[in-house]
């Protein structure tokens, strides 16, 4: 072979055996990069599982540190929501005096009134004030509730309103109705304060059955032991210290197996046996307030309404 031909060869060679390492550092170079990328998958792994352990904790000492109760400051409720709860709220608190008028005194449908108590009057940011205590659980202050709202929509404006049903397991199951919890009320005329002792949901280590939701002031609870005559029996309404009323003041029944809707809706018709029921106890709360304010507003004090003070 000649000298050239060599060369060549020699260049050959050279040229292959350069290639190979060139090869092989790039094999080399995607390998590292894998082993590098499956420890990041591992790092993350296991970071990942960490976090997940510790929610885990975290979820454990929250539900240690609550008792292992629900939320207690929820209610179990399956009424509208949105616009629809909105809707629902605007008919319950706009019931036309017209209606409320042609109801009067209920027809024998209100079963319990107003009755007249003797005591220091009952103010509040310098105005009477008209003190409530109830819970979500119990069947009659659910039926309460749609009264003491439709009174109390004549003389000031709640905001807040949240609806919830009834216990479960208690009379009249699942009453739909609403709860005063977080809601606020602003009135000229009158300070409304609602109490709700607790949830609807069951709790058989606390001594009411249900979870805690609020709790009364010493004064809120003297007012209870002085004027509930039935021994601590709720609802319980004091009205300035002139009226209350201790226990249902109609058959919850009536509202059984209805919408919050439909019971809004029956309202406004003074023929069905929602408004008088519902309506008829409005116009009595109406009367007691009315003789809290002097009979103020003309608008909420009607002619019907005083005729009604008489009663009570």
């Amino acid at each position: 072979m000649t000298d050239r031909g060599l060369g060549i060869a020699s260049m050959g060679k050279a040229s292959r055996t350069k290639v190979d390492a060139t090869r092989r550092e790039k094999i080399a170079a995607q390998r590292a990069a894998e082993r590098r990328s499956e420890q990041r998958r591992r790092i993350l792994i296991a970071s990942g599982s960490v976090v997940v352990v510790l929610v885990i904790v975290l979820v454990f000492v929250i539900v240690k540190l609550n008792g292992g109760k629900p939320n207690s400051a929820t209610g179990a409720s399956n009424g509208p929501t949105g616009s629809a709860l909105a809707a629902v709220v605007d008919k319950t608190t706009s019931v036309p005096a017209s209606a409320l008028n042609s109801v009067g005194d209920g027809g024998g449908a209100v079963t319990g009134k107003p009755t007249t108590i003797s005591g220091t009057a009952l103010t509040s940011s310098g105005k009477p004030e008209m003190f409530y205590m109830g819970a979500e659980y119990c069947p009659y202050c659910a039926a309460e509730r749609w009264a003491m709202i439709v009174a109390l929509s004549r003389f000031g404006t709640f905001s807040g309103l949240s609806t919830v049903h009834s216990s479960s397991t208690d009379v009249d199951p699942n009453t739909p109705t609403f709860s005063f919890y977080k809601s606020s009320y602003t009135s000229q005329y009158l300070t409304f304060t609602p109490v709700e002792l607790t949830t609807n949901v069951p709790d058989s280590s606390n001594p009411s059955g249900y979870v805690t939701l609020q709790t009364p002031t010493a004064a809120q609870q003297a007012l209870v032991n002085k004027y509930d005559g039935s021994g601590g029996s709720i609802p319980f309404i004091d009205f300035g210290n002139k009226y209350v009323i201790s226990g249902v003041s109609y058959d919850p029944g009536v509202l059984d197996g209805l919408s919050w809707a439909t019971i809004a809706t029956d309202l406004s018709n003074p023929n069905s046996a929602v408004a008088k029921a519902v309506d008829g106890t409005a116009n009595y709360i109406t009367a007691a307030i009315c003789k809290m304010t002097n009979n103020t507003p003309a608008s909420a004090c009607t002619t019907t309404v005083q005729s009604l003070q008489s009663q009570i």
